[in-house]
């Protein structure tokens, strides 16, 4: 069955470039459409009558469902799950009480497993197929992740956190032993199956300037792994970095310093960046990752999405969990588009629609496997139920046009709105794992 040919018939909804460039016409719908799947990839895409099925294919007809690419998850912590929606504090604080009591019980292999399985299992019911993850400083809670990762044929990417400074003891590394246990996680997992790896600095404050460099090494040892951090989330953090780095033009410059800013460059937030430093992430050809549900939530401020266009910086969308409070990539691009009405700009559906896809699979440069349905993808998709809620039905029963009905369940939909997850041409049930 895994390896036969399906002919999936449904609506389908995808983009094949940014539309921010070129246009609604880069986003494609088919209302009556054919799907031909493969050992788990996109053989072709069509309307129906324009497509031959093969004999043996197996027909799974979806009636009047919509069919989308899963989504992708630019920044989520899977160890924060237990504190998710925490009360009461921004960002410095909130590390300081929450996170990292939780994140020092992540040494317990059987708790990173178990909390691992729940986080992907909760990704997938909210339609995520791929995302790009922490892990704790522990090497323990990658093996754990990338282990039921696996057990799901997942594209998932991962690191352990380097932090050797600024944190309570049981939390810290050192330069040598991050090096180490990162290129070992690299050796073990990195390019096996669908896994990938991501060096993991904290973030600038947390790391001397001696494990920096040694994140530098990892990059320039294994070029094809990612480099994933946060940046310039927070004032407070900003005025931070400014007294440990005096010398630093900004917060980005520290990261230039040590060469981490490159492709495969994920830095998460990036809310307090001037012009100049916005050219320089395009330049060099690195990605951010607007976090809105988290920029809300600690209350950290208002991403420049304007910015991001106008030099044509790569984003794509997080959720942050646990900062965030939602694992939905629905919820996210509601306050998504609050955020830039809260700047008297408005994101359109189709762009926040490709942020959500094809946006962050370019974002961590994995566009050539995942993102959208052009022949020889892998066949990572949701499944969209137009009618979850009665209010969603309500409000869509006038609406004939995909974009005003994208719009709809951009702003009402969630977890309701995903009726199945496929991951490489299967149906994913979570009773399997």
């Amino acid at each position: 069955m895994a390896n036969s040919i399906k002919a999936i018939h449904a609506s389908f909804l995808h983009c094949l470039a940014n539309p921010d460039v070129g246009g609604q016409d880069v986003v494609q719908f088919i209302e009556h459409g054919t799907m031909l799947v493969a050992n788990g990839k996109v053989i072709k895409l069509g309307t129906a009558d324009s497509i031959d099925v093969p004999n043996n294919a197996t027909v799974v007809d979806l009636g009047n469902k919509l069919v989308m690419p899963g989504f992708v998850d630019t920044h989520i912590h899977f160890p924060q799950v237990d504190v998710i929606a925490s009360y009461g504090t921004q960002l410095l604080d909130w590390l300081e009480r929450y996170t990292f009591p939780e994140e020092s019980r992540y040494s317990d292999y059987e708790l990173a497993e178990k909390t691992a399985s729940f986080f992907l299992d909760e990704l997938l019911s909210n339609g995520t197929t791929t995302a790009l993850v922490f892990g704790t400083v522990h090497p323990e809670s990658v093996d754990a992740f990338f282990s039921q990762a696996a057990a799901r044929n997942l594209r998932m990417i991962c690191g352990k956190v380097m932090m050797d400074r600024n944190a309570p003891s049981n939390l810290t590394d050192t330069p040598e032993s991050s090096f180490d246990d990162s290129q070992r996680l690299i050796n073990d997992w990195h390019d096996k199956g669908r896994l990938g790896y991501a060096v993991t600095p904290r973030f600038a404050p947390t790391s001397s300037p001696e494990q920096l460099t040694m994140a530098q090494k990892l990059l320039d040892d294994n070029p094809t792994v990612h480099l994933h951090t946060h940046m310039a989330e927070n004032g407070n953090e900003c005025d931070w970095v400014r007294e440990l780095f005096p010398d630093a033009e900004d917060y980005l410059a520290v990261y230039e310093k040590y060469k981490l800013v490159r492709k495969r460059s994920v830095f998460a937030h990036s809310i307090h960046l001037s012009d100049n430093a916005w050219k320089r992430l395009a330049k060099a050809d690195a990605a951010v990752s607007h976090c809105p549900c988290s920029n809300l939530f600690i209350g950290s401020g208002l991403f420049d999405l304007r910015a991001a266009q106008k030099h044509s910086v790569k984003v794509g969308l997080g959720t942050d969990v646990g900062g965030g409070d939602s694992f939905s990539l629905l919820r996210a691009s509601n306050e998504a588009y609050k955020i830039q009405q809260l700047q008297n700009h408005t994101l359109t559906p189709e762009h926040a629609f490709y942020l959500a896809t094809l946006g962050g699979a370019q974002a961590l440069d994995l566009d050539n496997q995942i993102g959208n349905f052009e022949p020889g993808k892998e066949a990572d998709f949701i499944v969209i139920d137009e009618q979850a809620t009665p209010l969603i039905s309500r409000r869509t029963s006038s609406q004939t046009h995909w974009r005003d009905r994208l719009f709809t369940l951009l702003m009402l939909g969630d977890d309701r709105s995903i009726e199945q997850t496929w991951i490489m041409g299967e149906p994913y049930s979570p009773s399997s794992n």
